[in-house]
């Protein structure tokens, strides 16, 4: 089996990052002017420029669009403000781009449906791990109609935040601490996710269900939803053993989460790889070849299981 790619982030101030022979380099712009360390281009499945100060060179910029590999640009909270993505992703794009222009509404609404079912199912497993009740999440499921027009998604949201994290918690994209860390690792969730859309040769912006005009990721915000509560679940984990904040521990935690090793129909894969499967089965579903998609089976990764039972 082949190596999963390494999400990398620049998470200090005043470093440029430039290209040399099939390596991304990391060197000090200012003072010494050092090299810092380097990754093989290889190996990378997204660059996170998470800090002030950062410069790059175009030809690296060429070269990780040429793998496929986004670069993210990050705002002060840790929200991803820009992504830079390959025009082309795959071999196929042009068929699968057509398809994927040609979906028909009622089939776009029952596969969205599909991943409401499965994002309020994943976060009941979050919450049974957390000690929390999940009555409230799985009662939701069955209400769940084609295309969601009762929006149970945004009900579920209501009642799951509190029951996670405590009744005065609000999900705040501006605010620091929790929301803060849950900004970083939806960053990354992101990345992961826009590399599997690019990868299966999708167009990101073609979207199941969400529709802000102002977004050119809507497929990518469509397809990360059922994998969200398992990225809440590690910052809860974070947040029960005394981290609130985002820091070089908690990124490394929240990153090791893509990384870990998550239930589907056929067997333990770990999420990154999931990512791709359900892209993967999108384009498959549009051009005729498959009947669904290939969603995570509600569960927790092995290793986040493991952890939070060990504790």
């Amino acid at each position: 089996m082949a190596a999963i790619a390494r999400i990398v982030e620049v998470a200090d101030d005043k470093r440029h990052l430039s290209l040399s022979r099939g390596f991304l380099v990391v060197t000090q712009s200012d003072g010494e002017r050092k090299e810092l360390g380097q990754v093989p281009l290889d190996d990378i499945a997204a660059v996170i420029g998470n800090a002030h100060g950062i410069s790059y060179t175009n030809n690296l910029l060429v070269a990780l669009a040429e793998r496929g590999a986004p670069f993210v640009l990050c705002s002060a909270n840790h929200n991803a403000v820009g992504m830079l993505l390959p025009i082309d992703g795959n071999y196929q794009q042009a068929r699968r781009f057509d398809a994927q222009i040609a979906a028909a509404a009622p089939l776009r609404k029952r596969l969205w449906a599909d991943i409401v079912k499965t994002k309020l199912l994943q976060q009941a497993a979050a919450l049974e791990a957390a000690g929390a009740p999940t009555p409230p999440l799985t009662a939701l499921v069955r209400k769940v109609r084609s295309g969601d027009p009762d929006n149970i998604e945004a009900q579920g949201a209501r009642r799951y935040w509190g029951l996670l994290f405590g009744e005065d918690f609000r999900r705040d994209r501006a605010a620091g601490g929790i929301n803060g860390m849950l900004n970083y690792g939806y960053t990354v969730l992101r990345a992961a996710t826009a590399r599997a859309v690019i990868a299966a040769g999708l167009h990101p912006t073609l979207a199941l269900h969400h529709s802000n005009e102002n977004n050119a990721m809507r497929l990518v915000d469509d397809l990360m939803e059922p994998f969200r509560p398992i990225i809440d679940l590690r910052i809860f984990q974070l947040v029960r053993s005394g981290l609130t904040e985002v820091s070089p521990d908690t990124k490394r935690a929240i990153v090791r989460t893509l990384y870990d090793d998550m239930q589907t129909e056929t067997g333990a894969t770990p999420l990154m790889i999931g990512l791709q499967s359900l892209a993967t089965s999108l384009a498959q579903v549009y051009l005729g070849e498959r009947a669904k998609l290939e969603l995570p089976l509600p569960g927790l990764p092995v290793a986040l299981a493991a952890s939070l039972s060990n504790e």
